[in-house]
This record gives structure tokens, sequence and C-alpha cells, in this order.
């Protein structure tokens, strides 16, 4: 599960760039419930996502030349700086370096040799993200690679994360689950799958990151999916031990998980 103690190499933020912000926040609210308070309605298009008030994601502008809509991931560092020598000692390469405010935060962005753009983010004043783990906020996350384990060696050299296999029903491959370093089973904080490059369309074989947002009604949020501009890549379905789940783009392209856990 995850918590905002924000444990190094824990998730502990997340953004969407969007070519259309404002579209987007009207999708996620009709999906999620939430709100969109931009920083400056006046100057600008980037701001945070609410849930009753708490942060739960920020949104802005797609700018990158090229760049698909897609939600970033933040994993806590305590050393910004160090987090990304081991980037690159470990064979990923740096996007965004170092940057921000000494007194609030500092992040960085990445993608990992195969392919998959993800960030850090070393809190100071500002902790990362209200709210995880319940109704309408981040409750896991999903690395989709194709090769799963050069991927856990990847990550394990920069996060220390541990991981346990999984065997997925039939012919289904396996799944590894994800925990921070030093942390049990009961902190598993997201999953890594493998899967053929010609499976991951969305990115032209590469691997990606994607969040799992938790609903109270996976049938209902679903729904209001494809009523509000996205599309549904597979269910509502129910996993067996996990919940019932849907896979899905926003208007823009992004992808996503829906999921109501197993009670």
């Amino acid at each position: 599960m995850l918590t905002t103690d924000f444990a190094p190499g824990s998730p502990c933020w997340l953004d969407l760039g969007a070519p259309d912000p404002y579209r987007a926040a009207s999708f996620y609210g009709a999906v999620l419930g939430w709100t969109f308070e931009p920083v400056d309605p006046e100057t600008t298009d980037f701001g945070f996502l609410k849930n009753a008030g708490r942060t739960v994601a920020a949104l802005g502008r797609l700018t990158e030349e090229g760049a698909r809509s897609a939600w970033m991931l933040y994993f806590a560092t305590t050393d910004v700086d160090a987090t990304t020598t081991a980037v690159t000692d470990a064979g990923g390469t740096v996007r965004v370096a170092p940057t921000g405010m000494d007194d609030t935060h500092r992040m960085a962005q990445y993608t990992d040799p195969q392919g998959g753009q993800f960030a850090v983010f070393e809190p100071r004043d500002d902790m990362g993200l209200d709210l995880v783990d319940a109704p309408g906020s981040l409750s896991w996350t999903e690395l989709y690679t194709p090769d799963g384990a050069a991927a856990k060696t990847f990550y394990s050299a920069v996060f220390g994360w541990t991981y346990q296999d999984m065997p997925l029903p039939g012919d289904g491959g396996t799944y590894t689950l994800i925990a921070p370093a030093g942390r049990d089973v009961t902190a598993m904080q997201g999953g890594l799958m493998q899967l053929p490059p010609t499976a991951l369309t969305a990115t032209h074989g590469a691997a990606y990151w994607h969040p799992v947002f938790a609903t109270e009604d996976c049938d209902v949020a679903t729904a209001q999916v494809t009523a509000n501009g996205g599309t549904v890549q597979m269910g509502p379905e129910t996993a067996e031990g996990v919940g019932r789940l849907s896979v899905c783009q926003d208007p823009h392209g992004a992808d996503f998980v829906l999921l109501t856990p197993e009670t």
C-alpha cells in the first residue's frame, strides 16, 4: 500500500502534461471527482488537481516537441544529485537535470535503459502528495517494459527496490511486485510486467510507467471515461485478489488504470 511517509524510492508525486489542461481537468473531474486549482488563472495553465481540498496530482500544458501526453511518476529521494549519478551509472539518461528551489523541493527526470520515463522528488518544505491509497487518488504504480530482468537490475541500482514475482493466471506471464528498500510486503507500491515490444504500441516498443487510481466504483468511473472523450482498452473486469479494474486513456491519450480494490 502507498503512504504519505514517502520512504526513499516510494511514489510521492505525479503530474500530467496535456495539450489542453482545462479539458484534461474536466475529464478527470468527471471520472474521479477532482477539481483543478491553477497557480495563477491569469497567467498560467499549470496547477494542482485536488480531491476534497487535498492535492492528488499536478497538471500543466504539454510543451515538449513531439512528446505524447502521459502521466509522470515521481519517486522520493533524499539526494537528487546522488540519484542522478546512480541513474547514469546504471545506464539511464537524464531528461531534466536536477532543479528546483532549495527551500521547497528539488526534482529531476530520467529515462531508464528500456525507454521508461520517470522522475524523482527531493522534499524540503513541500513533502509531496496530500492523499494516496484512497478513492480518487494514486493507489499503485506500474511499469510495462520489454525487458523485465534489465528493469529490475536498473531500479535496484537506483533505488534499492526489492521484488517479489507472482505468476499470472493461465499463460499471463509473471507480475513482479515492487517494494522500497528496507520495507516488507505490506509496503508494496507497484508492479512491473514484461511485455513484447509489439504490445507497447503507445510508446513504439519502449517501456512506460502509468498510475493506478483508486475509485469507489470502477464500473461507474469507467462509464465516465467514455462519456467524457476517453477510451477503455480493457475492462471493467475482476482480477482475483486485486479487485475490479479497467485500463483507460484520457482524451489526449495518457494511460491510467481505475481500480476498486477487493475488500
